[in-house]
């Protein structure tokens, strides 16, 4: 099993590493050519209207749409914002999951934290909870269709949902010690034929 990570602005290295100390094979996606024989793509925290933007300059927009029908696809922070189908505003977004995304809800730079989650669907997650890290970021306002809400902070406020082999999550678990996270998104790649 091959993982791809977009690498065109953010903390995709630190997905590598996790992803490396797991054993899994990675590659790095920068064009379209570079989503052929991979099983699952990891979209990165970072700039979500830079990301958005190169994608479009590099015309990844269609193929990673086309990749995602396909493909278990998880985004994480600014990789939320991407997969939306409604994010309140105008930028390059892939618009796959039935999500709606408000961008920086939790404030500035100045504004990061960091709270434990409870994350029934992960490893143990009936009985240890998930240290998530907040850096500017989104906020699910909510989910439609098939979309599920699979976290939240203690207030209700969401911030990770699944929509059958597509993951977001408003947090980044690649800047923890936790690996249940990049697990979990594994065994979606490893159901698909």
């Amino acid at each position: 099993m091959k993982i791809g990570l977009l690498a065109l602005q953010g903390d995709y290295r630190e997905h590598l590493q996790v992803l490396q100390t797991l054993g899994v094979e990675t590659a790095e996606v920068r064009l379209s050519k570079d989503l052929e024989g991979i099983a699952g793509l990891i979209i990165p925290g970072g700039e979500s209207t830079t990301i958005g933007k190169l994608a479009a300059r590099y015309h990844l927009i269609e193929p990673l749409r086309v990749f995602a029908r396909a493909k278990p696809v998880w985004g994480t922070c600014a990789g939320m914002i991407l997969l939306a189908k409604e994010i309140g505003g105008e930028q390059p977004i892939l618009g796959i999951m039935d999500i709606v995304v408000e961008r920086n809800a939790f404030g500035r730079q100045v504004d990061s934290f960091q709270i434990d989650l409870e994350v029934p669907i992960l490893p143990d997650g009936d009985s240890k909870t998930f240290p998530a890290v907040f850096i500017r970021a989104p906020r699910l306002v909510g989910v439609k269709g098939d979309a599920a809400l699979i976290a939240q902070l203690p207030d209700g406020t969401g911030v990770a949902a699944q929509e059958g082999k597509w993951l977001a999550t408003s947090f980044h678990p690649e800047l923890t010690k936790d690996n249940r996270f990049h697990r979990y998104f594994l065994s979606l790649v490893e159901q698909r034929p």
